[in-house]
């Protein structure tokens, strides 16, 4: 399914190019996600998902396979397993950057295939979830990273880059909360099957008792 996003930083664009191609420096703003190691344009860490009293990660990697700075779009391949093995993901995420009246507009556009059990919510429900949280990360970008005076940015690796592996001290992020970030309609789709659960069993508990008796 592709997913379109955009927002906007109140910086000018070298700077937001800088910063968003920089992924060590905002990976910690990103809901969820932890990075863990860097092997020269390769990123590896987990993400979080909570959905109601269970939470599973993701391990995986990204990485750069576009960086195109005269026209400032990057491309990004990201693919993640469940850490218990029932479901997968992967994603080619396009971001690019033009100037806006503001500072800088991003468009983001994601062609995103999942399986196992978040797939079940389906795309208005995971539209809906990924839109909040890119105003969650945008949010914790402005208040961090783009907060002050500029800071040192590593430069974009070319995609191709070899290196060595680098571990990375990991920020601690607690796990996306689909429940709590996809609101009500997320909450039905959730909640009426484990009500009919609820009721199948009940019905099942009193024929037991009536056939005992």
């Amino acid at each position: 399914m592709e997913l379109t996003n955009d927002f906007e930083v109140a910086v000018p664009i070298e700077r937001a190019w800088a910063v968003l191609t920089d992924v060590e420096r905002i990976a910690p703003c990103l809901p969820g996600a932890e990075l863990r190691e860097v092997e020269g344009d390769e990123y590896r860490g987990v993400v979080k998902v909570k959905v109601g009293p269970i939470t599973t990660s993701y391990q995986g990697a990204a990485r750069f396979v576009e960086v195109d700075e005269v026209a400032h779009r990057v491309s990004l391949r990201a693919e993640g397993r469940e850490s218990r093995g029932q479901g997968n993901a992967s994603a080619l995420i396009t971001a690019t950057m033009t100037p806006s009246d503001t500072g800088t507009r991003v468009s983001v556009v994601t062609d995103l295939s999942v399986s196992g059990k978040v797939a079940q919510f389906g795309r208005g429900v995971l539209a809906d979830v990924s839109a909040k949280l890119l105003d969650q990360f945008v949010a914790n970008l402005e208040s961090t990273v783009l907060a002050g005076d500029a800071a040192p940015t590593r430069a974009a690796p070319s995609p191709g880059d070899d290196g060595e592996v680098r571990h990375v001290e990991p920020v601690r992020a607690a796990p996306i909360d689909l429940l709590g970030t996809g609101g009500s309609s997320l909450a039905r789709r959730v909640l009426k099957p484990l009500a009919v659960a609820g009721v199948a069993a009940l019905v099942l508990a009193r024929l037991a008792r009536r056939r005992r008796s």
